[in-house]
């Protein structure tokens, strides 16, 4: 693939239509999610190649409790597995996890693997892909403003779990919603929705999805000639 310029530093993906994907095959929704997991490493490693500053993800939002016990247990668990039997390629990659979200209703062996990937991975130099888990817009704006001493924008900023402004934002999966993701921090991303359901969508996509935004004219607000 052709180098591409002006690509943006922070990328958010909405990872959505795993059980879709899975329902469509005939297989349970957990198989969705377990080829979810394996494709965000995909993903994450092409946008590392690429030159992407920061990925962020939204692998678990404060909402997707009140989804089947069966499904939620699966979401607990699996995780854990799938990081701690790649634990020697989080060693040898260079790319920085961060896990942004809510940490007092996630099982403890969960909180355990994400605490060690975190310490594995602290002083890596290349991207840095934010794991939204347990996370939701509402409750980490509603977080910052209990914490924030000074009202201002920049103070209010600097007290939320991702500092960083978005600039393109993609929702796989078919649907038109931002699903309380990165509310503040995507005030002027540009934003693409795509059809092909998360397992589906490889390098090729991503590496369009950034061409796409290379096209675009972000005037946040102004005028350009």
């Amino acid at each position: 693939m052709k180098p591409l310029k002006n690509i943006p530093e922070h990328v958010a993906i909405i990872l959505d239509g795993n059980g879709r994907w899975a329902k469509l095959r005939g297989l349970p929704r957990s198989v969705g999610h377990y080829q979810g997991g394996l494709n965000l490493v995909k993903v994450a490693n092409a946008a590392n190649e690429m030159g992407i500053k920061i990925l962020s993800v939204y692998a678990f939002s404060t909402e997707n409790w009140k989804r089947p016990q069966e499904e939620v247990d699966y979401l607990m668990t699996k995780p854990a597995e799938m990081l701690n039997e790649n634990l020697e390629k989080f060693k040898t990659s260079t790319i920085k996890i961060q896990i942004k979200g809510r940490k007092d209703r996630i099982p403890k062996d969960l909180l355990n693997v994400f605490n060690k990937i975190e310490d594995l991975t602290k002083d890596h130099t290349g991207l840095i892909l934010n794991i939204c888990f347990d996370y939701g817009s509402y409750y980490e704006m509603l977080e910052a403003m209990k914490n924030t001493k000074e009202f201002t924008e920049t103070a209010f900023n600097n007290e939320l779990m991702i500092k960083e402004k978005v600039d393109l934002l993609i929702r796989t999966g078919g649907e038109y919603r931002l699903s309380n993701f990165m509310l503040w921090q995507a005030a002027y991303a540009e934003l693409l929705f795509v059809k092909k359901y998360w397992p589906q969508f490889g390098k090729k996509d991503l590496y369009k999805a950034i061409k796409n935004y290379t096209k675009r004219n972000r005037r946040f607000g102004g005028v350009k000639a």
